[in-house]
C-alpha cells in the first residue's frame, strides 16, 4: 500500500462524492474538490468533508489544510479507511477495507506498522508489521489449515517459529525465508518425531527419527531419508548398526534380532545380500554368500539348494496331510466327492469318529510379509479348539519361515480346503472361517508369500470358493482393511459375517512385531474370552476398537456385522450340546 500524499489545498482528486450534501460548499479546491466545514485563515480546520470528482471523499478532522485526527476515507474503487490520520496519512489506530483485504491495527505514515490483523486472499495474519510487511512476532494462517507462528522479517517467516501443515504435522526451529533450516524438530500427528538438522524443510544432516511404534533411526539424513553409517533401534529389541540407503540396510552392517540371532555381513534393501555370517540363538551358524535373504553358497563356495524349491516340492504333501486329518461327520459317507479336492481330502489313515454335531474351522493368514497374521491365525485356531471345541481344523499360512512345514494360503489351497470341509461335514455342523491379512480399497484380500507372486482374493472370488459350503451354517470373520466390502457378496441366511472395518475404511494393527491386529485382539483375545455370545462379543470388540482408535487419533474403522438368527441359534445349540457333553463325562 502506497503512503497517502499530504492533503492540503493542492489535492489532485476530482468529481462528485457519494452522499455529498446538496448545500453549497464552503470552499472549492483547485483540484475540483468541494469542502464543507470550517476555514480559518484560508486553511481547512476542525471537522469537515471533502468530495472529489472520482467519487472518493474524506470526512473527519482537519488541521492546517490536511486530514488530521479521527476520520474516514472512501476511495473510488471501494476502499474504506476509518481511524486516525496525521498530516494527511493513515497514522495510529485504524481499519482499512479493500475489495480483497481487511486490515485492523496500527499505521505509520500511511503504511501498516505495529500490531494488527490482515485478512487477504487465502491468508489471515495476526501480529506485528513494519513498512507494510509482516515484521516481528506473528501468526499466519492459510485457508487449507496450515499455519506458522513465530518471527517474521520482510514479509516471510524468518527466525524461531513453528509451522503446522493442514494435517497437523509440526515443524519447529529456525526459518529462513519460510524454510526450516539448521537444527529443528518434526512431530507428526501419527506420533512420529525427528530431532536434528534440516535444509529447506527436509531432513538433512545428523538426526534422530522415531516412528509411532517406537523404532528409532539415528545417523546422517539426506533428502529426507537416512543414508550412510547409522543405527536402527527396533521397538522389539532388535538393533542394526551399519550402512543405510534410503532408510534401508544397504552395505556392510551388523543386525541383532530380538529372538537372539545375529547377522554380520552385507545387506541390500533390508535383506542379507553378499557375504555374511548368521548365528542363531542356539549357536548354529550359517555362513557364505546370500542373495535376497537366501544363502546360496556355503563358506567353501559350494552351491546350496534353494529352500524355496524344496518347500514348493513339499507343499502338496503338506496340504494333503492337513485335509486328511479332518474328521468325518456322523452320517456322511467317505469318498463321495469328485474333483481335485476329493483325492486330497481322503488320503492317509482312517479319520477318527466325531460327535453328531460339531464345529469345524478354517483359518487363513494371507500376507507372509508381516508376522502378525501368522501369530493371530495360530491364536485363533487354538482358541477355537480349546475354548469352543473345534474338532476339525485347517490352517493355511503364508510366512517366510513356515513354507517348508505348513500348507500355504493360496486360492487353490483355500478352494481345496473348502471342498474338503463340504465333504467331511453335515448340515448339523457349523463352520468357523477366519481370514486375517491386508485388504485393498477395491476389496482384494492379499495373498503374499515372500519370493512368490500369488494372486490376491477378490470378494466375488471368495464367494465362489465358499460355494460348496452353501448348505452349511457358517461364521466368517475378516480382519483386513476395507473388509466391510465382503459382506454383500457373502451374506445369506446361513452365513454370519463380521468384518474389521467398513467397506471404505482401513483397520489397524498390522506390523511385524505385533501379536494381533486391533480387531483380532478385541474380538478373540478379549471379547470371546469373556462371552460365547457371538453378537455380544462383536459389540464388545467394536467398542474396544473404537476407543483404542479414538485414543490413538485414528479415523474410526467401524467394524460391521451381518447376523442371521438361524446361525446364532445354531451356535447357541452347539454350545449347549458341548456343555451337556462336558457334564456327562
Amino acid at each position: 500500500m502506497r503512503p497517502l500524499l499530504p492533503l492540503a489545498l493542492t489535492l489532485l482528486l476530482a468529481a462528485c462524492g457519494e452522499g455529498e450534501s446538496l448545500s453549497p460548499p464552503d470552499a472549492r479546491l483547485p483540484d475540483g474538490g468541494r469542502y464543507r466545514g470550517e476555514v480559518v485563515n484560508g486553511l481547512l480546520q476542525g471537522q469537515g468533508r471533502i468530495d472529489y470528482p472520482n467519487g472518493s471523499y474524506y470526512q473527519g478532522g482537519f488541521h492546517d489544510g490536511q486530514w488530521h485526527g479521527d476520520g474516514e476515507w472512501h476511495g473510488s474503487h471501494g476502499e474504506v479507511y476509518r481511524g486516525q490520520f496525521v498530516q494527511g496519512l493513515f497514522d495510529g489506530l485504524g481499519e482499512l477495507t479493500t475489495p480483497d483485504s481487511h486490515y485492523s491495527g496500527t499505521f505509520k505514515q500511511g503504511r501498516r506498522d505495529g500490531d494488527g490483523t490482515l485478512k487477504q486472499h487465502d491468508q489471515l495474519y495476526r501480529g506485528q508489521f513494519a513498512d507494510d510487511q509482516y515484521q516481528g512476532a506473528g501468526e499466519l494462517q492459510m485457508a487449507d489449515g496450515s499455519r506458522y507462528q513465530g518471527l517474521f522479517s520482510q514479509g516471510k517467516p524468518n527466525g524461531a517459529g513453528v509451522r503446522s501443515d493442514a494435517s497437523g504435522n509440526r515443524f519447529s526451529g529456525t526459518f529462513v525465508d519460510g524454510q526450516l533450516q539448521g537444527s529443528g524438530t518434526f512431530d507428526s500427528v501419527e506420533g512420529e518425531q525427528y530431532i536434528g538438522e534440516f535444509k529447506d524443510n527436509r531432513l538433512e544432516g545428523r538426526g534422530r527419527y522415531e516412528n509411532a511404534e517406537g523404532d528409532v533411526w539415528i545417523g546422517p539424513f539426506k533428502d529426507g531419508a537416512l543414508a550412510g553409517e547409522g543405527e536402527l533401534l527396533g521397538a522389539d529389541g532388535s538393533h542394526y548398526k551399519g550402512q543405510f540407503r534410503d532408510w534401508r540396510f544397504s552395505g556392510q552392517g551388523h543386525l541383532q534380532l530380538s529372538e537372539g540371532s545375529q547377522y554380520q555381513g552385507a545387506f541390500d534393501n533390508d535383506t542379507y545380500h553378499g557375504e555374511g555370517r548368521l548365528t542363531y540363538a542356539d549357536g548354529r551358524v550359517e555362513a557364505g554368500v546370500w542373495v535376497n535373504g537366501v544363502r546360496v553358497r556355503d563358506e567353501r563356495g559350494h552351491l546350496l539348494p534353494d529352500p524355496l524349491d524344496l518347500a514348493l516340492l513339499n507343499q502338496g504333501a503338506l496340504l494333503d496331510q492337513a485335509l486328511a486329518r479332518l474328521p468325518q461327520a456322523h452320517g456322511v459317507k467317505p469318498g463321495v466327492a469328485s474333483g481335485p479336492a476329493a483325492g486330497h481330502a481322503h488320503t492317509g489313515a482312517a479319520s477318527p469318529a466325531k460327535p453328531a454335531t460339531g464345529l469345524y474351522s478354517l483359518v487363513v493368514a494371507g500376507d507372509g510379509q508381516q508376522s502378525v497374521f501368522l501369530r493371530e491365525a495360530d491364536y485363533v485356531s487354538n482358541l477355537l479348539k480349546v475354548r469352543f471345541g473345534a474338532t476339525g481344523q485347517i490352517t493355511l499360512v503364508n510366512h517366510r519361515d513356515s513354507m517348508a512345514t505348513r500348507p500355504m494360503a493360496t486360492r487353490e489351497s483355500l478352494r481345496r480346503a473348502v471342498q474338503a470341509l463340504a465333504e467331511r461335514t453335515s448340515n448339523d455342523d457349523l463352520v468357523f472361517i477366519y481370514l486375517t491379512t491386508h485388504g485393498s480399497a477395491d476389496h482384494q484380500l492379499v495373498l503374499d508369500q515372500p519370493r512368490l507372486q500369488l494372486a490376491d482374493l477378490a470378494a466375488d472370488e471368495l464367494a465362489s470358493v465358499l460355494a460348496p459350503l452353501k448348505q452349511r451354517d457358517k461364521v466368517i470373520v475378516v480382519s483386513a482393511c476395507y473388509s466391510g466390502g465382503y459382506i454383500a457378496p457373502l451374506k445369506d441366511e446361513r452365513t454370519l459375517i463380521m468384518t474389521a472395518a467398513r467397506a471404505d475404511r482401513v483397520s489397524f494393527g498390522c506390523s511385524e512385531e505385533a501379536d494381533f491386529t486391533y480387531f483380532g485382539d478385541a474380538l478373540f483375545a478379549q471379547a470371546l474370552n469373556q462371552t460365547d455370545d457371538l453378537k455380544q462379543a462383536f459389540e464388545l470388540a467394536r467398542a474396544s476398537v473404537a476407543e483404542r482408535e479414538r485414543r490413538e487419533g485414528f479415523e474410526a474403522s467401524e467394524p460391521q456385522i451381518w447376523a442371521p438368527s438361524g446361525v446364532i441359534a445354531h451356535w447357541q445349540r452347539l454350545r449347549r450340546q458341548q456343555a451337556e457333553q462336558a457334564l456327562n463325562l
